[in-house]
């Protein structure tokens, strides 16, 4: 159970995602979980080789696809459609999305505006938002700064 939206939480989602994942996993599920760029990436090179409908199958299928960092970027032309069509093929089936944007920013993020508002369409309306406020986790990952080592003095 996720805590009530007022208390701060001191983790990031992707953690929250990976725990959705790992307990889909111990109940049987097919799980993938990978940042968006790669998916998008992943699909780009299955136009170059050939095997973009294989690829889009194996997405596809998967009982539970996790999109970490969805919206990080813009999208050209290829990306977008890539996008469309894997949350097009993966109705029905469960799709982790996450984000440190506001579903509001993702409508620049696409080219194209019908198509985002039908890709956004099916991610929003037809899910539900698990909103997290507070400060970001990132500033508790940087490394502490050592405090000052006492200075050795040569023996004579």
């Amino acid at each position: 159970m996720l805590p009530p939206a007022h208390q701060e939480i001191d983790f990031p989602i992707s953690i929250i995602a990976q725990a959705l994942g790992h307990l889909s996993i111990r109940q049987g599920a097919n799980v993938r979980f990978a940042k968006t760029s790669q998916i998008l990436a992943e699909l780009a090179g299955g136009h170059a080789d050939r095997t973009w409908d294989r690829r889009m199958r194996e997405l596809s299928r998967t009982d539970l696809l996790i999109l970490d960092d969805f919206a990080m970027r813009r999208l050209i032309a290829p990306q977008a459609d890539d996008l469309y069509e894997l949350v097009s093929e993966r109705q029905g089936r469960s799709l982790i999305v996450t984000s440190n944007r506001a579903p509001s920013d993702w409508y620049p993020r696409n080219l194209n505006p019908v198509m985002a508002e039908s890709l956004l369409y099916r991610l929003i309306n037809a899910s539900h938002q698990v909103i997290l406020n507070g400060p970001s986790y990132r500033p508790n990952k940087h490394p502490k700064t050592p405090p000052d080592k006492p200075r050795r003095t040569p023996t004579s």
